[in-house]
């Protein structure tokens, strides 16, 4: 199954990368395959690293922001394993991972990774359908360029209803930035 998370990975220099990454888990999440897209800064630091942290967040707003790139991971992470890896201090769990094995695709390749670290910091929340909204609106933000400007519209119509009945202030204020990202995308702007 696709668990959608925020991974950590870090380039050459130590630069720290936070994206939304929907890698492929078994349930008790004891297997991990991460699927970048070729030419992310995600996929350039897995090739210099081989290595990632897979994090369970609750964080739709911190989600949203990830999606869009605007995340500087200053005060966010912690280094672990001497520096190796870097958490989300925040997470409710997280699992560092190191690649055994790339299976190339022209864009997007799989990393299968074994677990070399996890841990639990606090319960997830539980299931909210403003933030189910926003993390689909965040994977819309993702695919600008491969959905028609019509279709994405009316996807986004159909989330803020949930947004709006359901969410909280961060759910709002993250689908409310998804929205404005999205529409300065398209080069136009909607309320």
């Amino acid at each position: 199954m696709i668990l959608e998370s925020l991974v950590t990975t870090t380039d050459a220099q130590g630069a720290v990368n936070i994206a939304p990454m929907g890698p492929v888990v078994d349930r008790a999440i004891t297997s991990i395959e991460l699927r970048p897209f070729v030419g992310s800064r995600t996929y350039a630091n897995l090739r210099a690293t081989n290595r990632a942290v897979v994090h369970v967040t609750d964080d739709c707003l911190l989600l949203a922001r990830a999606a869009i790139g605007s995340v500087d991971s200053a005060g966010l992470v912690e280094p672990i394993r001497d520096g190796q890896f870097s958490v989300l201090r925040d997470a409710c769990r997280w699992y560092a991972v190191e690649i055994t094995a790339w299976h190339e695709h022209p864009q997007r390749p799989r990393a299968e990774c074994v677990i070399v670290q996890q841990q639990r910091n606090r319960d997830f929340f539980g299931l909210n359908r403003a933030q189910y909204a926003v993390v689909e609106a965040a994977i819309l933000a993702t695919r600008i360029h491969l959905i028609a400007p019509e279709v994405l519209q009316s996807q986004l119509r159909e989330l803020a209803t949930l947004v709006e009945r359901a969410g909280g202030d961060q759910e709002r204020q993250a689908f409310e930035l998804l929205e404005k990202h999205i529409a300065i995308a398209h080069g136009k702007i909607h309320h």
